[in-house]
């Protein structure tokens, strides 16, 4: 314990001090102050002890905390000094190259490399001599325990002393096998579920079109008959004809060829003949024509993008729809002035037919008329267009929660929850954006947006 002035021993030595100065002939304030000055010495001497003390429990403690952080890395760290010299090492890199600490301390930073191209590397990075204090990267091949290479992304950041000078390097590493290995996991992942939404986009498009079975037959079914009928006729004109030529083969008088002539009524044949072919193939075309349309709305798309008027698109979506719903369709829609977005056809023909049959399916319950409003117009460099239904509009807790897959306020099986959903992607894919709002005067709104392009030339 240190001793104060006023603690007996400091009292003894003061007592025995003055004693000798009065001996000595000093004088006792002199002293005193010299007492004192003792006194304040010895006290900073153990002041400056005790903070001594501190600091070093400090400095361990710092350096048990710098320790710590090296071994729990994962990434392998090494720090050499100017000559490429190893002078600290962590964990992991002891783990991985099968040597300890002590081991490695002064070895040439060069020996754990597993090739000449690597060592290149490495001494073309370490004998820069105006280095970036930012490091630099580069991927070396270390020998790991068993001596295989393992390739490492590493960063290598110069370290310098007071003076400025590089005093050494600091080289942290990972190792780069299981993360290429991840990466390839994840690729593979991601064109599992690239090739996945594509079959949802598909099999959704296939339910579209399945709701649209009853209203296709009976689109079939006029032209189809009509080529029937004309077959049928063309058969019966066929037969007649051959059994006229049979008798012109055969050298039938001409008095017998015009009793034929009229009874087979071969003059009515012949004029009836043009109107017949030409109405068989206005059906058969007719008939091509709607299976094509199934075909291009059917099809897995390509992904291609191309010049697409809306006003097209939506005139062929009201036509299916309009041939699949039983419900009694009113529709205000005027077609204006051409309005051109960049993409894909079947892809924007299906959004329009979901949108249009979302419509019809809010606003036609009980067998009521379905009332739609629909307006597409060129905005500068968009094109918008509206669809409002006569519905009783969307709660306002399902609002933001409209476009989310799978969800339905429909009963169970007449629904997928995955009609809008898709059509938000799919606009989305298309650099747009699709929104859904309560309209001011009632029923729901769904407002798409695209951006538009030139007319195609």
């Amino acid at each position: 314990m240190p001793h104060t002035p006023d603690s007996p021993k400091a009292s003894a030595d003061t007592e025995h001090l003055l004693a000798r100065a009065h001996i000595e002939g000093v004088d006792e304030a002199t002293w005193l102050d010299v007492i004192q000055r003792m006194d304040e010495v010895y006290s900073q001497l153990v002041s400056d002890e005790i903070a001594l003390e501190q600091k070093n429990v400090e400095l361990e403690e710092s350096q048990q905390f710098i320790f710590s952080v090296m071994s729990a890395m994962s990434d392998v760290l090494l720090v050499c000094n100017e000559r490429g010299e190893i002078e600290e090492t962590n964990a992991a890199l002891c783990e991985l190259v099968g040597r300890s600490d002590d081991q490695l301390n002064g070895t040439p930073v060069y020996s754990l490399l597993a090739d000449e191209a690597s060592v290149a590397r490495l001494r073309g990075i370490l004998g820069d001599a105006n280095p970036s204090r930012r490091g630099a990267a580069a991927e070396l091949n270390l020998l790991d325990a068993e001596g295989r290479p393992v390739p490492v992304d590493a960063n290598l950041t110069p370290r310098f002393a007071r003076n400025g000078r590089r005093a050494g390097t600091v080289f942290v590493g990972r190792p780069t096998a299981e993360l290429k290995r991840a990466y390839h996991e994840l690729r593979e992942a991601h064109e599992a579920l690239k090739l996945a939404q594509q079959q949802l986009l598909h099999s959704e498009k296939m339910a579209s079109l399945g709701r649209l079975v009853a209203g296709v037959a009976h689109e079939l079914n006029n032209p189809i008959s009509f080529v029937l009928g004309n077959v049928h006729a063309l058969k019966k004109y066929s037969e007649r004809m051959g059994r006229y030529i049979d008798a012109v083969h055969e050298g039938a008088s001409d008095e017998e060829l015009a009793a034929m002539r009229v009874k087979l009524r071969i003059e009515h044949l012949l004029k009836d003949l043009p109107s017949l072919i030409e109405g068989t193939v206005e059906g058969a075309q007719r008939t091509a024509d709607i299976v094509n349309g199934l075909k291009r709305f059917s099809a897995v798309d390509s992904g291609s993008r191309e010049p697409v008027d809306l006003n097209t698109v939506i005139r062929r979506a009201i036509h299916w729809i309009r041939k699949g719903s039983t419900a009694d369709i009113e529709l205000d829609w005027t077609p204006g002035e051409p309005c051109i977005v960049q993409g894909s056809a079947g892809q924007l023909q299906q959004v329009v037919m979901n949108l249009l049959q979302n419509a019809c399916d809010a606003a036609g319950t009980d067998g009521q008329t379905v009332r739609l409003d629909l307006a597409c117009e060129g905005r500068g460099d968009t094109v918008r267009m509206t669809l409002r239904d006569s519905g009783p509009g969307i709660p306002d807790e399902y609002l933001s929660r409209i476009f989310e897959p799978f969800f339905t306020t429909k009963p169970v099986g007449k629904g997928t929850g995955l009609g809008l959903s898709i059509s938000y992607g799919i606009v989305e894919q298309h650099g747009g954006t699709l929104t859904a709002l309560n309209h001011p005067k009632g029923g729901a709104e769904f407002v798409l947006e695209l951006p538009r392009t030139d007319s195609p030339s």
